[in-house]
């Protein structure tokens, strides 16, 4: 009798490690971190926008179409907001669109600063482009590191034995992944004219 019960405790003990009772909220969690940390990196974004524009604007008076498109790619952007929790592929696809808006406007305004030397030479302008750079990398950093949270996540509730405890506990649903859209695949033209 005693060696059944032990028998039955291991198989307990063993089917509980590794049916995910703990490990999909875990990596629930985490994607809500990651999340968390993309939307951060987003908002830093947004936050320095006002500062090259104001800058910029100083220099490139007649440029006013240009500083409008990022401004209003800015307001739009910062009003598409996506909790992690509610999470759905179309509100992804609405957030990435605004997004992408925010990265072709600040493109557009990078253009702008190559036509004035004396802005290029300006030292609060060079300091805001790098931080820029550096918010951008990190944007791609905290997205790739969202992508990987939400496979793990995935995995747990689709592949079996952890899809079962999924189905039968937890209830989650996959989580929507990263896309690139139409504009982020076309091949950006230079043009020194």
């Amino acid at each position: 009798m005693k060696f059944t019960t032990l028998l039955t405790i291991l198989f307990t003990s063993l089917f509980l490690t590794s049916c995910g009772l703990q490990s999909i909220p875990q990596s629930n969690n985490r994607v809500e971190a990651e999340w968390a940390e993309v939307m951060n990196q987003y908002k830093r974004r947004s936050d320095l926008i006002p500062n090259l524009v104001a800058t910029v604007k100083g220099y490139a008076k007649h440029e006013s179409e240009t500083l409008e498109g990022v401004i209003a790619a800015r307001a739009k952007a910062t009003a598409v907001t996506v909790d992690a929790k509610n999470l759905t592929p179309e509100k992804l696809k609405e957030f990435q669109a605004a997004q992408s808006g925010v990265s072709q406007a600040l493109g557009r305004l990078m253009v702008v600063s190559e036509r004035y030397p004396d802005l290029k030479a300006n030292t609060n302008f060079q300091g805001l482009q790098v931080q820029l750079e550096g918010t951008e990398n990190r944007i791609t950093v905290a997205r790739r590191r969202y992508i990987e949270a939400v496979q793990e996540f995935n995995n747990l509730v689709t592949v079996f034995p952890t899809s079962l405890t999924n189905s039968i506990i937890h209830h989650f649903e996959k989580k929507p992944q990263f896309t690139t859209t139409e504009a982020e695949q076309k091949t950006p033209e230079v043009n020194f004219q």
